[in-house]
């Protein structure tokens, strides 16, 4: 691995974060134009603005001829948004679940894991499988703004309000409009200098492109989430924090994965590994959210700990099997002997007395 590999990797890095940053900028004030809850904002605007990096480097990929990339990103960045971002988030402060989370977001969230799954069982998601979930993320996009929209104007009526809206002139219009070109822009350019490098590193090393797509290329596209639901839960914007992470994840399973699947030339093959394994991972997490975003609507401090020892976990499990280390047997069967089993134990508890509260 040389210094322009090494230069590649920061330079992507940074143009992806910064270009998601000044994308989720514009975009946030374009959403305050129109009146929408913080919920219905963290849920879209701040989701798919932080998620954009996702949609950049899967996008470039499968185009490329290289799905691993995109179904590891795809597939890491969901899981690193669940275990990773709430975690880190809830960790920090105790983080509230509003009560269209739990009814509508995560249960999609945790049925399209699913359908996914169930789409790529043939070994590859087809242009068809595409165009159906850019439907569903279509659908999903309109319903929730729509919503959003109607709940914002029962509450609001006042004079206020509509009166700081009809103020903003349309020279902030075009300001916010040039800051999501030039934002978007950065995501594209960044997208390609990560991708190469990425693949630079995973020949210099022996490593999978999976592997590199679902840790490196994963956590590097999931930082502008993390940032942005961790200063969410300290200024204690909690739905934004809960919303960006769910919303990421929705949109990656519909808008990313199908945009990969309509551009790549045959759809986008999924390998062995990832059906086996990283995809019922993912899975796995977004059910384990469901009894916990039902304890009391939130998320509290220990369950954020223990999402990121699974994260931890998860990503230390990878590197054992892509080196094929020694330690890799006794370290799975500690974790489907022991933690596996006492986690599903306390989450059985968790919803029980959930439900006996209800």
């Amino acid at each position: 691995m040389d210094g322009i590999t090494i230069l590649l990797l920061i330079s992507g890095f940074v143009l992806l974060i910064g270009g998601a940053e000044i994308l989720v900028r514009g975009a946030s004030q374009l959403a305050v134009v129109a009146g929408l809850s913080p919920l219905v904002v963290g849920l879209t605007v701040v989701a798919y603005g932080t998620s954009a990096p996702e949609l950049a480097v899967s996008v470039q990929s499968s185009y490329a001829g290289q799905a691993d990339i995109a179904i590891g990103n795809v597939v890491g960045s969901n899981i690193a948004n669940i275990l990773l971002i709430l975690g880190s988030s809830a960790a920090i402060a105790p983080l509230i679940v509003s009560r269209q989370l739990v009814r509508l977001d995560a249960p999609l969230m945790t049925g399209l894991s699913f359908l996914v799954w169930l789409m790529g069982w043939d070994g590859k998601l087809s242009r068809g499988d595409g165009i159906f979930l850019v439907m569903g993320a279509i659908a999903y996009t309109v319903f929730t703004l729509y919503q959003g929209r109607r709940e914002s104007q029962a509450q609001e009526q006042s004079s206020e309000s509509n009166n700081q809206r009809s103020r903003r002139g349309i020279d902030q219009i075009l300001l916010n409009l040039g800051l999501i070109i030039v934002g978007i822009a950065m995501l594209v350019v960044g997208s390609n200098y990560l991708i190469k490098g990425s693949v630079d590193v995973a020949q210099a090393f022996g490593i999978s492109e999976l592997i590199i797509g679902l840790t490196i290329v994963a956590a590097g596209t999931s930082l502008p989430e993390i940032a942005t639901s961790i200063a969410a839960g300290i200024r204690g914007e909690r739905d934004i924090a809960v919303g960006n992470a769910v919303g990421s994840n929705i949109f990656n399973l519909l808008l990313v994965l199908g945009v990969c699947s309509i551009v790549a030339p045959d759809g986008i093959a999924l390998s062995i590994p990832a059906l086996h394994f990283d995809i019922p991972v993912m899975i796995a997490v977004a059910v384990a959210c469901l009894p916990i975003f039902f304890t009391g609507y939130r998320i509290d401090r220990w369950e954020g700990i223990l999402f990121l020892a699974y994260y931890v976990a998860y990503t230390l499990y990878l590197f054992l099997n892509a080196t094929e280390h020694d330690a890799l047997e006794e370290f799975s069967e500690i974790m489907l002997l022991f933690v596996m089993p006492l986690t599903l134990i306390t989450l059985v508890i968790l919803a029980i007395r959930s439900f006996r509260k209800t």
